[in-house]
C-alpha cells in the first residue's frame, strides 16, 4: 500500500504566481510523478486557460478539485514575558526591605526546590533565623531571612510571589505605595547582590 503525501495549499498561483486574496476561487491539481504526487493551485483564469479541458479525460492530472482561498488568521502576540523566580529574588534583595522578607523567603523556597539555590548555612543573628544560600552555577551567596510565616500569612504571601512574577517587581510595588528600584547593576554585575563572604 502506497501512503500518498499530499502538499500544503500555496500562497499563489502556480502558473501565473499571482498571489491568491481571501475568498478566491483556486484549483488544486495533482499529478502523479515516480510514485509521488505533485500538488499544483492554479487560479480561475489559468484552469480555465491552460487546464479546465483536461477535466474531462483527466489528462496529465489525476485528481482535481475547487477551493476558496482563506487567508490565514495572525499569529497570537506573544505572550507578556513573566519575571522568574531568581531574577525577582535578585531585585528584591537590592531593595534590603524587612517588608518584603516574606516574599524572599519563599522566592527562596522555590528556587531551593528547583536546585537553582543550596542552603550551605543556617544561623541565628539578633534572634532572626538566617539561610545562607549558594547559587548552583554563579556560586554567590545570599542571606535570607526566616519571616516565620504563621499558616494563616502564607496563602496571602503565595498570592504576592504570584503577583511578582505576573506583574514584575517595579508594578508590584507600586501597587504598594513602594518608589520603583533605580537602574541596578549590568546583567552580569547583577548575581553579586548581597553576597555573604565565602568561608575561608
Amino acid at each position: 500500500m502506497i501512503d500518498w503525501k499530499i502538499g500544503s495549499r500555496s500562497a499563489s498561483c502556480r502558473a501565473c504566481e499571482t498571489a491568491f486574496v481571501d475568498g478566491q476561487a483556486y484549483h488544486s491539481l495533482l499529478f502523479e510523478e515516480r510514485q509521488e504526487l505533485r500538488r499544483t493551485d492554479v487560479c480561475q483564469d489559468c484552469w480555465d486557460a491552460q487546464y479546465s479541458q483536461g477535466a474531462l479525460d483527466r489528462k496529465g492530472f489525476v485528481s482535481y478539485w475547487r477551493s476558496i482561498f482563506r487567508v490565514p488568521p495572525p499569529p497570537p502576540p506573544e505572550p507578556v514575558r513573566r519575571e522568574t523566580a531568581e531574577s525577582v529574588l535578585r531585585q528584591l534583595i537590592e531593595r534590603d526591605d524587612a517588608q518584603l522578607r516574606p516574599v524572599c523567603y519563599i522566592l527562596a523556597v522555590m528556587l531551593e526546590r528547583k536546585r537553582v539555590l543550596k542552603i550551605q548555612e543556617e544561623r541565628v543573628e539578633e534572634g532572626v533565623r538566617q539561610f545562607v544560600y549558594e547559587h548552583a552555577k554563579s556560586k554567590n551567596r545570599f542571606v535570607i531571612s526566616d519571616p516565620d510565616l504563621k499558616l494563616n500569612e502564607l496563602e496571602a504571601v503565595q498570592r504576592d510571589v504570584s503577583r511578582l512574577l505576573e506583574e514584575g517587581v517595579d508594578a508590584f510595588l507600586a501597587s504598594l505605595g513602594e518608589p520603583a528600584a533605580e537602574a541596578g547593576p549590568a546583567e552580569g554585575e547583577a548575581e553579586a547582590a548581597a553576597p555573604v563572604e565565602a568561608a575561608p
